[in-house]
């Protein structure tokens, strides 16, 4: 044998000496005892992984609005205008801004009288500050070519608005102006807007309501299919809506609130999100 023979595994072997049989077999089943530890601990640690992540699909599958259901219910309501708003305009023309303004001054004086016989509250009325601009005028030769302009005065404008709760007698008013023009007052009628004052209060009770029928549908739809509603995972609000009665008005994304009908219909939306077993 070339070189003497070592019994210690643990001992480096000397040049020219060799591992006995009774040594490499320790070895070998330190390394086999190394190899299955590892293996254990790689397979726990892979276990825990799986647990935890069958855990967390759980929890996403129970409560996840996919595996839920979603619903939107609606509410709507007629109702009637409250509060009127109704805006003219007149004007007046002078050479001189002291004249011009005198003379729009004497035409509200005759529009607030008119107004206050008419039935219309001085608590009803207001009236804008005046608004002016230069009138110009160009000038031309016998030819057709611009010379240049000179200021022929200043036209005048004013706005006074009514806000009632008597709605009847400000329509009235507003769809009679005769007197107003007979007495030689240039005139412009706006059409009425119709408002309502309780508005918080109705959308309120919309909600309400729409929130019951979202719910009542999901109720019917996991009756289908043989399940229960539980959490209340999420809740919309949709769009309010504020259209005329009876009218074709197209929804808009945003909502819609019209002030040009007297008589409404308020609707809203809301989508409601439930999770299932």
């Amino acid at each position: 044998m070339q070189g003497d023979a070592y019994q210690n595994e643990n001992e480096i072997p000397k040049e020219g000496q060799t591992k006995t049989p009774q040594g490499q077999e320790k070895s070998q089943k330190k390394l086999f005892s190394t190899s299955v530890i590892i293996a254990l601990i790689a397979g726990i640690s892979a276990i825990i992984c799986v647990s935890i992540f069958s855990g967390s699909l759980t929890n996403y599958k129970k409560y996840s609005g996919s595996n839920g259901i979603t619903v939107t219910g609606s509410a709507s309501c007629d109702f009637e205008s409250d509060l009127i708003v109704w805006r003219g305009s007149f004007f007046a023309y002078g050479q001189t801004p002291k004249a011009a303004y005198k003379s729009i001054k004497s035409n509200a004086d005759v529009i607030k009288d008119y107004l206050v016989e008419n039935g219309i509250e001085e608590s009803e009325l207001s009236f804008s500050s005046v608004s002016i601009s230069q009138r110009w005028v160009t000038e031309y030769n016998d030819d057709g070519k611009r010379i240049g302009e000179y200021l022929d005065g200043y036209d005048l404008s004013q706005t006074v608005t009514v806000t009632s709760e008597d709605i009847d007698k400000v329509d009235a008013v507003s769809r009679d102006i005769t007197k107003l023009l007979e007495a030689n007052i240039e005139f412009e009628s706006d059409s009425p807007e119709y408002y309502y004052t309780k508005l918080d209060e109705l959308k309120l009770d919309l909600i309400e309501q729409a929130t019951a029928n979202a719910k009542a549908r999901a109720e019917i739809i996991a009756d289908g299919t043989k399940s229960h509603t539980t959490k209340l995972l999420s809740a919309n609000l949709g769009v309010f809506q504020i259209t005329a009665q009876n009218s074709n008005s197209e929804y808009s994304y945003g909502g819609a609130f019209d002030t040009s009908s007297r008589n409404k219909t308020a609707t809203i939306t809301v989508k409601l999100n439930y999770a299932t077993n």
